[in-house]
């Protein structure tokens, strides 16, 4: 069975806004990330087990709102003992050590839209939609908030160059890509 991406209707490469008199260097780009594993681990309450003594891809579970990563995976805390795990990899083998009894892992690969930006406005497109003070957030934060009244976790790759990734359900993907990038006509983006 072949997966289809939830933005394969809407997200076509190209440019877009205000990118005429735009140097290239200086447009947004907005990309869909698809063959992503997802997997949401939590703790149950009554569970005595520590997550300090689990590592999945040599990887510590983070503190709240900080991030976990290497080149094929990241860990993203999303509320207390709860984790968003995302890797390019298969990691399903490592997931078995998280018993039933302590442990919910949910594959979520296929219920997520996730979207990309990088660009020296990545921020000021956020301050559009959002009520969070994105100015504050660095590399290896992430956090959960709305845009434009919509459900989003922001994970902050990196602040040089600016590159957030924006995580949303599959059912707002459309709606949610077509907010974000309403809101970078203005600076101008390359759709990759």
């Amino acid at each position: 069975m072949k997966n289809i991406s939830p933005l394969s209707n809407v997200h076509k490469r190209g440019l877009y806004g205000n990118f005429k008199n735009t140097n290239e260097n200086n447009l947004i780009r907005v990309k869909e990330l698809k063959n992503i594993y997802l997997f949401q681990i939590v703790k149950y309450k009554k569970s005595k087990e520590s997550i300090s003594n689990f590592k999945i891809d040599n990887l510590i579970f983070p503190e709240k709102l900080k991030v976990s990563s290497n080149s094929n995976t990241r860990i993203i805390w999303m509320g207390p003992d709860n984790w968003y795990v995302f890797s390019s990899e298969k990691i399903i083998d490592q997931l078995k050590n998280f018993k039933e009894k302590d442990f919910a892992v949910t594959d979520l690969s296929n219920s997520r839209t996730i979207i990309e930006l990088e660009g020296n406005f990545v921020f000021e497109v956020l301050k559009k939609g959002t009520p969070l003070d994105v100015g504050k957030l660095e590399q290896g934060n992430c956090a959960n908030t709305v845009y434009n009244g919509i459900t989003i976790t922001l994970d902050i790759i990196s602040n040089r160059p600016n590159i957030v990734r924006i995580f949303g359900l599959r059912s707002f993907g459309e709606s949610l890509y077509h907010s974000i990038t309403d809101s970078c006509l203005e600076y101008g983006y390359k759709s990759i």
